[in-house]
């Protein structure tokens, strides 16, 4: 046995303020690199608008990571690679996962609880409950800035102030999550649109409220008419369009909502085979009992009364219980283009880095994926060597070029606008090739659509792997 003074000087620590799913990501990667690192989360001490418990990786808008298709779908491409490379967000949120039909969805506690214990069991990571208002102390020389979109106001003030920039904002809310046994099951029925199995699943993974056309006209005039909820100091702050409230949609014409989160299309009212329903409101399990189910697409800034009011007239909601009730708060993010180099450090002080949602990625699976790659980034300079972008053609690499600007040509000569973005194949650079059916035949229309992002995720997966061979030995799985 090795005596300790003759054990081997572990590298100094790595500060990580914020213990979201980016900042959880973050430091396991750094931890399992073998580099020492201090994971700061204010909660309890100090609570945010959204968050309910101190769990760390706390889900507080939808359980879901989306669609786990790894072949057609750009974040199912993001799942797999995260998998690669050994991510701690993708393995709890594998082991904790929900029927959802094609997408993966999670228990939200369980999953919480999960990557709170395999962070505080970890001998390489201290994690310290505590607030930093403003900047980290000049000593800590490695800091990784997690702090999402809910960033408390020292700290973004500090922030703001080292880069001379405005902060940029959007609204972002939050959907209701109903009891199960208070959903009336002779109304609704249980089915996945054309009955897509995914991870966990069967097929049969949502609950499924039908409306008719009268029905379906009174409810958006409804959430249109309804009390809402209004920020006098947050005016001009933009909505995200992968998030609208409901009755912001409703608002942009009488049809959107059943173009989008109400859409019927692949689903037969188990009940009612014969009548086709004019527009369906979908709820997805919440947790692993079965016991909630949130409703989706259903973000809102109404009144909780209002709330109350409006989604009972829902068929099968008539008698609904609510467990939560929907919520908006302003999420702030840097101009990231501008501010960030391309491993994400703060070009006016390269000792900060960032990760996450204030970075301008959006959704929980692109987060994690960026605290992931800033984990890696810090835990390579302090062993003294270099990591290089991943590739531009790879799902994580697309993300943060997004990110830090390659797909903006004029960044610098002008006011363009910098917004958030989930990961999707437009920020994919194009094939250099077109992918044809068997036999040389030329494919056409969602055929040649379908082929297309096939080959991009092969391609995205086959360099993967190629820079992953250039970082020597990957960290222990989760």
């Amino acid at each position: 046995m090795q005596s300790p003074m003759n054990a081997p000087l572990l590298p100094r620590p790595v500060h990580v303020v914020g213990g979201g799913l980016a900042g959880s990501e973050a430091a396991w990667q750094i931890a399992n690199a073998g580099v020492p690192v201090v994971l700061h989360e204010m909660r309890p001490v100090r609570g945010t608008d959204a968050h309910r418990t101190e769990g760390l990786a706390e889900l507080v808008c939808s359980n879901s990571f989306r669609s786990d298709d790894a072949e057609t779908n750009a974040v199912g491409l993001l799942h797999a690679e995260m998998r690669r490379m050994n991510s701690l967000i993708m393995a709890c949120g594998d082991r904790h996962k929900v029927p959802a039909g094609g997408a993966l969805a999670v228990d939200r506690d369980a999953f919480s609880a999960a990557v709170t214990a395999a962070l505080e069991a970890h001998p390489l990571v201290t994690l310290r409950r505590e607030e930093i208002e403003g900047l980290p102390p000049e000593e800590w020389d490695s800091v990784i800035i997690a702090t999402g979109p809910l960033t408390a106001p020292a700290l973004a003030e500090a922030v703001l102030a080292l880069t001379g920039e405005s902060s940029l904002a959007f609204f972002d809310a939050i959907a209701p999550i109903v009891h199960r046994e208070s959903i009336d099951m002779n109304t609704a029925w249980f089915q996945s649109r054309y009955d897509k199995q995914g991870p966990g699943g069967t097929g049969a993974d949502y609950i499924n409220c039908p409306m008719n056309r009268e029905q379906y006209e009174n409810f958006v005039a409804a959430l249109v008419a309804g009390d809402k909820t209004s920020f006098k100091e947050w005016e001009g702050t933009p909505y995200f369009d992968g998030c609208l409230p409901i009755e912001v949609m409703a608002e942009r014409g009488p049809e959107t909502l059943r173009h989008g989160p109400m859409k019927p299309m692949g689903l037969t009212d188990a009940h009612r085979p014969t009548e086709k329903p004019y527009a369906v409101v979908q709820l997805r399990q919440d947790n692993a009992l079965g016991t909630l189910y949130n409703m989706v697409g259903f973000q809102t800034k109404l009144k909780y009364g209002e709330q109350v009011r409006i989604f009972r007239t829902i068929p099968g909601l008539e008698n609904a219980e609510f467990a939560r009730l929907g919520g908006l708060h302003r999420n702030t993010y840097l101009n990231s283009p501008r501010l960030l180099d391309g491993t994400l450090r703060l070009k006016a002080s390269p000792r900060l880095r960032f990760a996450g949602q204030i970075t301008g990625c959006e959704g929980y699976v692109e987060s994690a994926a960026v605290g992931l790659l800033v984990g890696r980034f810090c835990a390579v300079e302090r062993l003294g060597r270099e990591l290089a972008p991943p590739p531009a053609t790879t799902a994580i690499g697309a993300l943060v070029n997004h990110i830090t600007g390659g797909h903006i040509e004029t960044i610098d000569a002008g006011p363009r606008s910098f917004q958030p973005m989930n990961v999707n194949f437009g920020l994919f650079p194009p094939l250099d090739f077109s992918p044809k059916a068997e036999g040389g035949r030329r494919l056409r229309g969602p055929e040649k659509a379908v082929a297309k992002k096939k080959a991009m995720s092969a391609r995205a997966m086959a360099d993967l792997e190629a820079w992953l061979a250039t970082q020597g030995t990957a960290p222990a799985a989760a």
